[in-house]
């Protein structure tokens, strides 16, 4: 009896969308800190008995993403039911982008989950049933599809609502652009695939067609300032996932790794002095991996300024389009000139962050491109300068591991689980009681629930 007349009985997408992005950047970045950097050696744990460096994943990390990525995917998913119900387009085509960028962290980390039957809980479905890999990659290129038509038809938001819009402000342009380099990355990953999963197309045919044959009806990014990143103000809500962190849990139990600070200094990359301090007047990293009897000396650490730094709230920037198209050229995937995108990719990714590119350094011995180089060493180039670009990019430095065996990790002499880094994150326990018949149909699909079982992709 008590309907409020002047209010909607259900959520605008406007009031859905501000919300969801920033919950899914914090929590992917409190993930990055916690599992990709120990895994991708961008840090090194202090803590003996805490063993993600030596790749040792314990079975209760995998609840936290889960669950916070399937509350948002329902938050995403009637961003669009409220779009179709009011007619905007533009809307619609956003929550299609988003609902692919999650569910592709969803997949990339398990491998096959629920996709179809999933947040259903509503219409009573309790129990979903987990889809392969390859099917659920094939509708996200159809909803990636059809979120470039969307967006173009739909035009930019209006005033009121683009103001709640905290990455493109309502732009449906920047939408567009950010959407479709979110469907080259995706393209890319699975591109090793003979499968025709992308419209009747392989993965390699579908990127020649969106950069080559058909680059005015997929725009993609064109500059830094297009990036996808969440920009912290300082201001609730948009503050960074570490802002009230303590300093000891951010930097204080941790210390960068030789890898990661060995590179930086032999480039005389000038971003090492916004991410690092320094330890006895240099920097200086501890290895990863290394024996339970040698916990070794704090060194560099993060630098305290960057539990604020807005473009930590990275998705997807230029810089990292760039090497996917330095990849794609690579691998005769487009006509593309892989050196020039490699350059650009490094460029940028430096200015990115307001500081001036050294001079000379794309002639570097250790940064600059060789034509004669194999192909091998072409995608190490690629990849470990793609490597720095995601820096706290919640877990891409560990898929594109996954998926390239770059950049070349070295490995400690405490390393665990045979020196093989996991695979994938097992399933939630509470997933196998709770949803137990279809847990079993995914196990026996995909292979056994541990961190060693490929994911189709990778196979």
């Amino acid at each position: 009896m008590n309907v409020n007349p002047n209010q909607s009985p259900k959520a605008l997408p406007e009031s859905l969308l501000a919300p969801s992005i920033t919950e899914l950047v914090k929590r992917n970045m409190n993930r990055a800190i916690r599992l990709t950097n120990e895994l991708m050696q961008v840090h090194v744990t202090l803590v003996n008995s805490d063993e993600i460096h030596r790749y040792e994943i314990r079975t209760a990390e995998a609840d936290y993403m889960w669950n916070n990525w399937y509350t948002e995917l329902s938050n995403i998913r009637d961003i669009y039911t409220s779009g179709e119900e009011t007619a905007n387009k533009t809307y619609m085509g956003i929550s299609l982008i988003l609902d692919a960028w999650v569910m592709s962290l969803l997949t990339d980390t398990f491998g096959d989950v629920p996709y179809k039957d999933a947040i259903k809980g509503r219409a009573g479905l309790y129990m979903p049933a987990f889809d392969k890999q390859e099917d659920i990659y094939a509708d996200l290129f159809q909803k990636l599809d059809s979120a470039n038509v969307l967006l173009a038809e739909g035009g930019n938001l209006a005033v009121a609502q683009a103001e709640q819009d905290p990455l493109y402000q309502g732009n449906a342009l920047l939408w567009r652009k950010f959407g479709n380099s979110l469907y080259l990355r995706l393209l890319l990953r699975v591109s090793g695939k003979p499968d025709a999963i992308a419209g009747g197309k392989t993965a390699a045919e579908k990127i020649r067609e969106i950069v080559d044959e058909r680059p005015g009806d997929y725009p993609i990014m064109t500059s830094i300032e297009e990036s996808a990143t969440l920009k912290f103000t300082g201001v609730v809500p948009y503050q960074s996932e570490f802002h009230n962190w303590r300093a000891y849990d951010f930097n204080g139990d941790n210390s960068l790794s030789q890898f990661f600070v060995n590179n930086l200094v032999q480039w005389g990359d000038p971003r090492l002095e916004l991410w690092a301090t320094t330890w006895e007047g240099i920097y200086s990293g501890v290895p990863s991996g290394y024996a339970v009897t040698n916990l070794p000396e704090g060194q560099s650490r993060y630098k305290p300024e960057l539990a604020r730094e807005s473009r930590l709230g990275n998705i997807l920037n230029y810089p990292e389009l760039q090497f996917i198209l330095a990849e794609a050229a690579l691998k005769e995937y487009t006509s593309g000139d892989a050196q020039m995108h490699y350059e650009k990719g490094v460029v940028s990714a430096i200015t990115l962050w307001d500081v001036e590119v050294p001079e000379g350094h794309l002639e570097k011995d250790e940064v600059k491109w060789g034509s004669d180089y194999s192909f091998d060493s072409k995608m190490e180039l690629i990849h470990l300068q793609k490597y720095y670009t995601l820096f706290f990019t919640d877990f891409q430095q560990w898929f594109e591991h996954r998926r390239t065996g770059h950049p070349v990790l070295p490995k400690g002499p405490g390393l665990r689980n045979d020196g093989m880094m996991p695979a994938r994150i097992n399933y939630p326990l509470y997933v196998q009681s709770l949803n137990q018949a279809s847990y079993q149909a995914a196990v026996a699909e995909q292979g056994p629930d541990n961190i060693n079982t490929k994911v189709w992709w990778q196979e």
